[in-house]
């Protein structure tokens, strides 16, 4: 029997200070000390001998089984540490660690298989014909799947690693890592047109105040879910997926299961959005460009599947503008747009989940006796995680800000962090896979959910996308080479 000790750390806690570690140890680049350079990197492959590498060209010699040897030692350390630390005994989480790290990595490795991977226009660099035109996330659908088989077929396995399922401390540490990257990318916006940044943020704002009001009405209203429900799910579907139902349901203090389940729903229909909608645009948005870049961000729910259809969109109206009227744009503006609009979302997140934690105090679950709600009572609820999410993006942001030059170190930076954020991104979506158990999931009402997702993101989001985008950047165009 596993043994139990007293926990001295929250879970939104230990995500805090586990995120923050990570990235105090990628700013070593600006002192010019590579500390994460060795962590694995997964590249889109056909020869399984060149899928992984070590993420800094400043280890480039080091062979990438042991760049994946040190990335499974180091975060073993820090997992193994941060689950002492919350009363489970470290010897005993060793096992459990490394059967969710192996699977998840092998998840996420397939899922890089070219002919899985790659994008419409990437095909000739791998030299091959077709591809299911998913990107490299799809190892985080395999991810799901596979632990959806193992949580629902193997639960001898399923005990065994229980110690380290920890699904929402995954998740939540990747979201203070991710903050990093995100103000590096906005450091850089800065310097891009001013139209397309302005034009950016006042679409997001417009868009997302209507898809949640929407959204959290119609489950409401319609469906009769809970307010527990609903604002989880209003956030997944609106505003960024995965990371936005995890922020809101920690705001709320909803049930574990609600933003699990929603994180489901959101990774699956991803896949569907970046597979149609870059067609769509190049079919009926080929004489509007930006529109169609905007449409990506405001439509596509998760950040790799948004610029990776950004990144279609691009190549495909590129294409055909240049057989339909002969004019060569050029390259990599459209992606730019859905990039910038994709990481306004992505801060976005942090501010709502602040608001839902204000509102849900002072309104939702005020006290009957009409006393006033206490500011301890919000600072109690509101997700410690993401002070880490917007810490992480505001010194990043600060430091390019006020020292252009150092850009390149901190993308460097960034990029060093980013393999421990996927990998945490990756455990996530396999320990989400384990802890649903499809009979639960009915009972909860699984299928309800997914008929709401349904309606409203094909029913109206995608659509109230579209005439954003068009109000927006309606006649900007790209350069022309």
């Amino acid at each position: 029997m596993l043994s139990e000790k007293r926990s001295f750390i929250s879970e939104d806690w230990l995500s805090l200070w586990i995120g923050l570690f990570v990235f105090i140890l990628s700013c070593g680049l600006f002192f010019g000390i590579d500390i994460l350079g060795w962590g694995v990197k997964t590249n889109v492959w056909t020869d399984i001998s060149k899928s992984i590498t070590s993420v800094s060209s400043n280890y480039s010699g080091l062979p990438g089984l042991v760049s994946l040897l040190l990335t499974y030692i180091f975060m073993l350390i820090i997992v193994g540490i941060g689950l002492k630390m919350m009363g489970q005994n470290f010897i005993e989480s060793i096992i459990p660690f490394t059967i969710i790290f192996l699977i998840s990595f092998l998840c996420w490795l397939l899922g890089h298989f070219a002919y899985i991977a790659a994008t419409s226009d990437k095909l000739n660099q791998f030299n091959i014909s077709w591809s299911l035109n998913l990107t490299g996330e799809a190892g985080y659908i395999i991810a799901l799947l596979v632990g959806l088989i193992i949580g629902n077929f193997f639960p001898r396995l399923v005990n065994k690693i229980k110690v380290a399922t920890k699904p929402e401390l995954f998740i939540k540490t990747a979201i203070v890592i991710m903050g990093a990257g995100l103000g590096v990318k906005a450091a850089e916006s800065l310097g891009l047109a001013s139209i397309v940044m302005f034009q950016g943020l006042s679409a997001i704002i417009v868009a997302y105040l209507i898809y949640w009001a929407l959204v959290y009405f119609i489950s409401r209203k319609y469906f009769k879910f809970s307010k527990e429900w609903a604002a989880p799910l209003a956030s997944g579907i609106s505003i960024c997926g995965v990371s936005a139902a995890i922020a809101t349901g920690s705001a709320i203090r909803s049930r574990p299961i609600i933003p699990i389940m929603v994180s489901s729903l959101v990774v699956v229909f991803a896949v569907f959005e970046l597979i149609l909608l870059p067609f769509f645009a190049q079919i009926f948005l080929w004489h509007e460009p930006m529109v169609a870049a905007a449409w990506m961000g405001l439509a596509v729910k998760t950040d790799g599947a948004a610029v990776a259809s950004g990144a279609v969109t691009d190549a495909l109206v590129r294409a055909k503008v240049l057989s339909e009227i002969g004019v060569n744009y050029k390259e990599g503006w459209m992606v730019m747009t859905t990039t910038t609009v994709k990481v306004f979302i992505d801060i976005f997140i942090g501010i709502w989940a602040f608001i839902l934690a204000v509102i849900w105090c002072s309104k939702i679950e005020k006290n009957k006796s009409g006393e006033k709600v206490r500011a301890r009572e919000i600072w109690d609820r509101f997700p410690k995680f993401i002070i880490g999410y917007v810490l992480t993006f505001v010194i990043f942001l600060l430091i390019c800000m006020a020292y252009p030059g150092s850009i390149n170190n901190a993308n460097a930076a960034s990029n060093g962090a980013n393999t421990f954020r996927v990998m945490f991104f990756c455990f996530t979506f396999f320990t989400i896979g384990v802890v649903s158990n499809f009979k639960k999931l009915k009972e909860e009402g699984i299928g309800k959910l997914a008929v709401v997702y349904v309606l409203c993101l094909f029913g109206f989001i995608i659509w109230i996308g579209l005439l954003i985008s068009w109000i927006f950047f309606h006649g900007i165009k790209p350069p022309v080479v």
